[in-house]
């Protein structure tokens, strides 16, 4: 048998220590975000051949591999061809390694849960394996695949064949905005983003429909595909299934409906649209809060009420593993059971025919409490270093750490301090929920004591 030093083996131990699903991530992530700054400072990367600021190239390259959407410069006209291909690249391995990293950071939790009970049960259990790993990210790969290739078909066709633009720009545009929505970016080649297209289905339609896509995460897709192959009495719906579609469903009703009523006679949005055209603008901004960042209507003249509604939208954001980014609809539905079971006075906490398994509340309300305080902290911090409105800055931080990308207009107006207040947002906001969520339940601990219970007076 071979022994190793004790340097050696406390070296080995540290290293163990660091090398944990959740710090890998985040150094992946951070190293993603710095090799597309040092790109995007590199004068071939800025129209004109002038050198982007390094303050400019980080925010782009964090709101790029984040999926945000947030500029500081028009995307069309500042950046050049190698930029804009800089930025996509960010987007598609941003989004593509999220959604990578969270699903297989799942499947190790769950194996770690279920080794934990198979130690206490005295059964065996499987651990994520090689091939798991390499099927996981092959899935993921063929879904981003399909849905952008047809996306980049139906916007290309409808862009040469209806707007005039040659093929090749056809071709460039629609690829563009096809891994744009799928990633749930944001990001466009106008400098309106979709408002000129406002009420052209086949432009605004097609990109709602992926970012839903997108935005359902990938252990969604999973389950529909296995649901369309079992018969009878095989097809079952899992816990994660039936919160992520229900609560999306909810969410997209909500937010159309709140749209439609809170903005129908406002004349700077859509009071001057007729019936068609408020249906469908309404429809695809309920859509964007999930989190993608387009925007048909000017949201920096929308109502106060209107920019709360969505505040509060993308804050709670889309599906979990997938291209979305807020706290998670499946956590926004433990919360919302977890309150109902209190106020019913139940023991434990059941939903979707299932009763939570221990943990999963306090997780939950963990990830919120973090989530809120981030960003109130965040908004406390611009309000104090720019001159806006408490509603417009709210409106901003909650979207950089949504990873959304909607903003009133004052982006490109932020001092140094407020962009890299930003960049600080869309970087945690991106990886936190994922990494806290995980972290947490790897690191549970048995304590070997417990001191006498109190209950202090509570409300």
């Amino acid at each position: 048998m071979v022994r190793f030093s004790a340097v050696a083996d406390r070296r080995l131990r540290g290293l163990t220590r660091w090398a944990q699903p959740p710090q890998l991530t985040v150094a992946a992530f951070g190293a993603l975000v710095l090799v597309g700054a040092v790109l995007l400072s590199l004068p071939s990367a800025v129209d004109g051949g002038e050198r982007a600021s390094f303050p400019t190239a980080l925010f782009t390259a964090a709101s790029a591999a984040s999926v945000t959407g947030l500029v500081v410069v028009d995307t069309a006209a500042y950046w050049s061809a190698f930029g804009e291909v800089v930025v996509l690249a960010l987007i598609q391995v941003g989004g593509f390694g999220i959604m990578a990293l969270a699903t297989v950071l799942t499947l190790v939790v769950g194996r770690q849960m279920g080794l934990r009970m198979a130690l206490r049960t005295g059964s065996e259990t499987k651990v994520v394996t090689l091939g798991e790993v390499r099927q996981v990210v092959t899935g993921i790969l063929a879904v981003t695949v399909v849905f952008e290739t047809v996306l980049a078909v139906v916007l290309t066709l409808r862009w040469w064949l209806g707007y005039g633009l040659s093929f090749g720009e056809a071709v460039h545009t629609g690829t563009f905005h096809a891994i744009s929505a799928f990633n749930n970016a944001g990001f466009s080649l106008y400098s309106d983003s979709m408002t000129g297209f406002a009420t052209d289905p086949w432009i605004t339609v097609p990109i709602a429909l992926a970012v839903v896509a997108g935005g359902l995460g990938f252990p969604m897709w999973v389950e529909l595909w296995r649901f369309t192959r079992h018969r009878g009495e095989h097809r079952h719906w899992s816990v994660h299934a039936k919160i992520t579609l229900a609560m999306t469903g909810v969410l997209l009703v909500v937010a159309f409906v709140a749209f439609l009523a809170l903005e129908w006679a406002n004349p700077a949005t859509m009071g001057g649209l007729g019936l068609r055209g408020k249906l469908l603008t309404a429809f695809f901004q309920a859509v964007m809060p999930r989190t993608a960042g387009f925007n048909s209507l000017d949201f920096g003249a929308m109502n106060t009420q209107t920019l709360l509604v969505t505040d509060i939208l993308m804050f709670v954001g889309g599906g979990s593993a997938g291209t979305a980014g807020g706290i998670k609809v499946t956590t926004f539905a433990v919360l919302a059971f977890v309150v109902y079971a209190n106020v019913r006075g139940e023991p434990t906490v059941h939903m979707a025919g299932r009763r939570l398994s221990e943990g999963t509340a306090s997780q939950a309300t963990t990830v919120v409490l973090l989530a809120l305080g981030l960003v109130l902290a965040a908004t406390l911090t611009l309000m104090t270093v720019t001159p806006f409105t408490l509603d417009q800055v709210l409106f901003e931080t909650t979207s950089a750490f949504g990873t959304v990308g909607l903003s009133t207009g004052i982006t490109g107006d932020l001092p140094l301090v407020g962009e890299l207040v930003i960049v600080f947002l869309m970087f945690v906001g991106r990886i936190g929920p994922i990494t806290l969520a995980s972290a947490l339940a790897l690191r549970r601990r048995v304590r070997v004591y417990e001191l006498p219970q109190e209950r202090p007076i509570v409300g």
